[in-house]
């Protein structure tokens, strides 16, 4: 699905987007927010994939987040746009990996980033893992350290 506006198209008055740009809002199989009702559950015409956020609504909240000036955060919406794709059980293993003292050793980090990227197009976690590797190396935070 591409996004119906460009998201460098947004700023800070279509923030809140469900309350502002609901019509730029769609659920992972396409349907328009309003399509979210209860009686729409109850009728089983909305699933749980309808319910999780959608890699488009993250970029566009970083579009809105950078317009405010607030690049970290939108940053922060860019690389969860890219773990929307990514199995939950991967997010958690490279989690534990990126907790100090758990990870075997930097190679043991920059394998899980080469993984995200290769298998799931993750870049920008990837390199945020890659960043992580060479901190903890300087620091050494690997699980010698215990």
């Amino acid at each position: 699905m591409t996004d119906p506006v460009p998201p460098q198209a947004l700023g800070t008055g279509d923030y809140p987007l469900s309350e502002k740009r609901p019509d730029l809002v769609r659920t992972a199989t396409g349907k328009p927010l309003d399509s979210l009702t209860l009686d729409a559950i109850a009728a089983g015409a909305v699933g749980l994939a309808d319910l999780a956020i959608t890699p488009q609504a993250l970029t566009m909240q970083a579009a809105i987040a950078r317009a405010a000036g607030r690049e970290t955060l939108a940053r922060n919406f860019e690389r969860a746009a890219e773990l929307v794709g990514v199995p939950q059980d991967v997010i958690l293993e490279t989690y534990e990996l990126l907790r100090p003292g758990r990870a075997k050793d930097k190679q043991t980090l920059l394998d899980a980033a080469t993984r995200l990227r290769r298998d799931y197009g993750a870049d920008r976690i990837a390199a945020f893992v890659e960043e992580a590797a060479a901190v903890y190396e300087r620091r050494k935070l690997f699980t010698y350290r215990f």
